[in-house]
């Protein structure tokens, strides 16, 4: 499975973030490119290009070339991201390892992209790779899916316009924004998204969107498994997936 070029400079990016964070957290001194770029050990133009784009996103500032902090872009989105409906999600998650024993998920969408926010404790389980911050197409994702429930034909045609489908996700993954339209228009009837080995082989996800009290959609919430693993009830899941989403969307409070 081929993991697209910007999943790896997000992942490269969300670290450079990390560092400066930690950094500053715990008192201690701030670092430059240079010192940047050793302590990643990564090079110093890529860590230069990095830190001027997470500069032009208010992630980081810096001043007269000076060492890098944490931007007021940073304390905006960790403040969005301590709202009641993700601190409540990590109760949710667990409640659907305890009921399914399978690994769940919180994401959202971020343009074509989709970027886990939590992942359950037994996230390690089938060999779980995932850590918040990770970044998944939106396409042949369950989660990703699920944040495209509103997303008419048109609307996932100019989404999608500059998507490369070759060689990414799993077996059953979509080629093309009209097979896209076709999955969508075959899981809508059902009322969440099940997507089998379109990401990774050998894996399936459901999943349902998360929706504001206005009907926006804020996030995904799904479960993982294995074809391989032990049969389960689809449909139970969902109506306890749904359920759970709907305690999770409950729970926004739009920002003051």
């Amino acid at each position: 499975m081929d993991v697209p070029s910007e999943a790896s400079s997000l992942a490269q990016g969300l670290r450079l973030v990390r560092l400066v964070a930690d950094r500053e957290k715990q008192g201690r001194q701030l670092l430059g490119v240079s010192q940047l770029a050793a302590e990643l050990d990564m090079e110093q133009s890529r860590v230069s290009r990095l830190a001027q784009e997470l500069c032009d996103l208010g992630l980081l500032e810096r001043e007269d070339r000076g060492p890098f902090r944490v931007g007021r872009r940073f304390f905006t989105l960790a403040s969005s991201l301590n709202r009641d409906w993700v601190q409540r999600s990590r109760a949710e998650l667990e409640e659907l390892v305890a009921g399914f024993g399978l690994r769940s998920r919180l994401s959202v969408r971020d343009g074509a992209r989709v970027q886990l926010l939590r992942s359950s404790s037994n996230n390690a389980a089938l060999g779980g790779f995932a850590k918040p911050g990770m970044v998944t197409p939106v396409w042949c994702t369950g989660a990703g899916r699920a944040l495209l429930w509103d997303h008419d034909a048109g609307a996932l045609e100019w989404l999608l316009k500059d998507v490369n489908f070759i060689g990414v996700g799993g077996p059953a993954a979509a080629h093309s924004t009209a097979e896209v339209q076709e999955l969508m228009e075959r899981d809508r009837p059902a009322g969440y998204v099940f997507a089998n080995e379109e990401y990774e082989h050998d894996v399936w996800e459901l999943a349902v969107p998360v929706r504001s009290p206005k009907g926006e959609i804020l996030a995904a919430l799904s479960v993982l498994g294995s074809r391989s693993g032990t049969e389960v009830d689809v449909a139970v899941m969902a109506d306890a997936l749904e359920s759970a989403s709907r305690r999770l969307g409950s729970a926004f409070r739009e920002p003051a």
